[in-house]
């Protein structure tokens, strides 16, 4: 599925993922592959995601994004936000 996650500053991600796990107002909830559409307040906390192709961490990639499983998951601090997921398309419009 298709992941972009934005501020009102800069693009932070975009790319193919196969789970997404975001912290919901009411506590962490996982978005996967073909999940009904769905519209979220998100807190402050850290969108875990488990990417399709690695993601090569270099001194241009965003400073809240921080890498484990060598480049296969992804951790992005946010401050809060809104998620839309609709048609495996989720956008993050994150603080």
């Amino acid at each position: 599925m298709q992941l972009e996650i934005i501020t009102p500053e800069t693009l932070i991600y975009k790319g193919e993922a196969t789970a997404v796990q975001l912290p919901g107002l009411d506590g962490s909830f996982q978005v996967l592959n073909n999940h009904a559409p769905i519209i979220s307040g998100l807190s402050a906390g850290t969108i875990k995601v488990d990417l399709v192709e690695a993601l090569k961490i270099t001194p241009k990639t965003n400073p809240n994004i921080t890498a484990e499983n060598h480049g296969k998951i992804i951790h992005v601090a946010i401050k809060g936000g809104v998620v839309e997921m609709q048609n495996n398309k989720i956008i993050v419009l994150a603080e």
